[in-house]
This record gives C-alpha cells, structure tokens and sequence, in this order.
C-alpha cells in the first residue's frame, strides 16, 4: 500500500518504511508528525482519488535527521564586461521514515 501525500508544498510517493528528504521540518529529531494532505492511496486492488484530499487518509513518520542538502553554485558572468558572480545555496532538509499509511 502506498499513497501520495503533500509535505511542505511537495508531493511524496510515502510507503511503510521508505526514507524520505523533505524541506525542513519543525520538530525534534525521534519526533512524530502526520500528514493529512493524502491526495491518492492505492493498496493493490483499488485506488482511490481525493477531490481535492482522500477523506479519512494520513500518513504518520518520525523525524530521522535535520540535514543540509548538496551545495547548488549559481554562476553568472557577462563576456568582455568584467562581470562575474558566485553564490551559493544548501537547502535545508529533514530526513523522515514513514512508518504507516492509514
């Protein structure tokens, strides 16, 4: 059984057991936080589709780790005018394990 659920603006395919990198979380590491936003569940024979959610459907996790994610370099430059800039950017993330689809 696996349902699609929107975390922080995000849509997660979320299974028993599966790891997932969300954007960050409130809450401490070894919480637990469910998500209600259930937009489809399928559990091998029949699918059901929420209009605009699933009616009675949530997932529940536990907080894993707070991370940062992989460095991202933005690079701009324009030829012949000595214009250069360097940025950078590490995303903030929260590991979760799903425990239960419901």
């Amino acid at each position: 059984m696996y349902a699609i659920v929107e975390i922080a603006g995000q849509q997660f395919k979320a299974e028993a057991g599966k790891k997932l990198y969300v954007h960050r979380l409130e809450g401490n590491e070894g919480d637990k936080v469910t998500f209600d936003k259930v937009l489809l569940t399928d559990n091998g024979s029949a699918v059901n589709v929420g209009v605009p959610t699933v009616a009675g459907a949530a997932v529940s996790a536990t907080i894993l780790k707070h991370l940062k994610g992989d460095k991202v370099v933005i690079f701009k430059k324009k030829r012949r005018k000595g214009y250069k800039k360097l940025n950078g950017h590490r995303q903030a993330l929260t590991q979760i394990s799903v425990d239960s689809v419901a």
